[in-house]
């Protein structure tokens, strides 16, 4: 099929609502900390930091399809935000020397956009779907044909007179990324060649993040510096990256511009960040169970309403990094407070048959 006539189907087939398949495009966001952030991303394997295991597997899979001169595999990413999957997908297209192309699961709503987007792509391009597993299903059934045979099939038409056409797709790698594996679909996970876990940093890998990153920002930290921020960074390079474009300006407003140990600890503290990287939050949701509760169980839109947040923001965004610090515990009866969130709020626990946050026979 000509590419004059592969434009006409893709017209037909985006629908009556604008006559012409729309073509989604990477985000450039606004602002100059977006930007900045983005010149922080590693750019070659031997520069992402962390996650030994996955680099050591993704750098297998790469070799061996630059020696059989084909595309990588299809690739899923998944863990939680902030842990480098888009910097993965990037390093995966510089690493075959091929284009990128970024797009999110929410945005492709119709058949006819994902269409655009593939019919676009050149051989070998790297397609990098963010949120994967919040993709329409009609978009996701469309992918399959798409990633197992290079086959796009649209149907023109509707009714008696409805026909179907299948297009030839130009060889890609869909990288894929989720912060829910468990919303993406059997046959869609099936799919992908290759499923890596991104877990989150040791302090150790943080500290050679925020360190490698003060070299891009062209700032002065020492290693006591970079420890004091890494360990408050809750395990993510992201937070990591944020923490010390704000301990910068602080050094730059309130010292000489260079960050040491006492300068970060100074800076972190006065922007509400404390020693287990627990924000205004965080603290919030202890107080609330140790103080105005007493220890006692209390249900999530209860804690939600008593913190000022969405029950859904409490569950998604801090709940799992204070259940991982061993902060709460999520009982039947509802959410308790360990004998660490008592003594990191410097409170003395009620006295009783059963401490707070010890679960009976029933709750476990």
């Amino acid at each position: 099929m000509s590419p004059k006539a592969r434009r006409e189907v893709l017209a037909t087939a985006a629908g009556p609502e604008t006559g012409e398949a729309r073509l989604v495009e990477p985000v450039v966001a606004d602002g100059g900390e977006e930007v900045e952030e983005a010149g922080l991303r590693p750019r070659s394997l031997t520069e992402f930091v962390g996650q030994a295991q996955l680099v050591e597997h993704l750098d297998i899979v790469i070799r061996a399809a630059l020696q059989r001169q084909q595309p990588v595999d299809h690739l899923l990413f998944a863990g939680p935000p902030g842990l480098g999957k888009t910097s993965l997908a990037g390093i995966v297209a510089s690493e075959m020397g091929a284009g990128l192309r970024i797009t999110s699961g929410p945005v492709l709503t119709r058949a006819g956009d994902l269409a655009a987007l593939l019919t676009d792509l050149q051989d070998g391009d790297v397609l990098f779907i963010d949120e994967i597993h919040r993709l329409h299903r009609s978009v996701e059934e469309m992918l399959y044909s798409a990633m197992e045979d290079a086959k796009l099939d649209i149907l023109i038409g509707k009714g008696p007179t409805a026909r179907s056409i299948r297009l030839d797709l130009p060889r890609f790698t869909l990288v894929g990324a989720t912060t829910r594996t468990g919303l993406v679909s059997g046959p869609l996970r099936d799919r992908f060649g290759f499923v890596g876990r991104l877990d989150l940093y040791a302090p150790t890998d943080l500290r050679a993040i925020v360190e490698r990153s003060a070299r891009i920002l062209h700032v002065e930290v020492d290693g006591e510096g970079a420890t004091r921020i890494a360990e408050r960074s809750r395990g993510t390079p992201r937070v990591a990256n944020r923490l010390l474009r704000r301990v910068r300006d602080f050094a730059e407003v309130r010292g000489d511009g260079s960050i040491d140990g006492p300068t970060a600890a100074e800076g972190l503290d006065l922007f509400g960040v404390d020693e287990l990287g627990l924000d205004k939050v965080d603290r919030a949701i202890l107080s609330t169970l140790c103080g105005r509760f007493g220890g006692q169980p209390i249900g999530l839109t209860t804690l939600a309403q008593c913190v000022g947040e969405e029950t859904d923001t409490i569950e998604e965004a801090y709940e799992p990094f204070l259940l991982q610090c061993g902060l709460i515990q999520r009982t039947a009866r509802g959410r308790v407070p360990t004998m660490r969130a008592w003594t990191h709020l410097g409170l003395t626990p009620p006295t009783g048959s059963d401490p707070p946050g010890t679960a009976t026979l029933f709750e476990s």
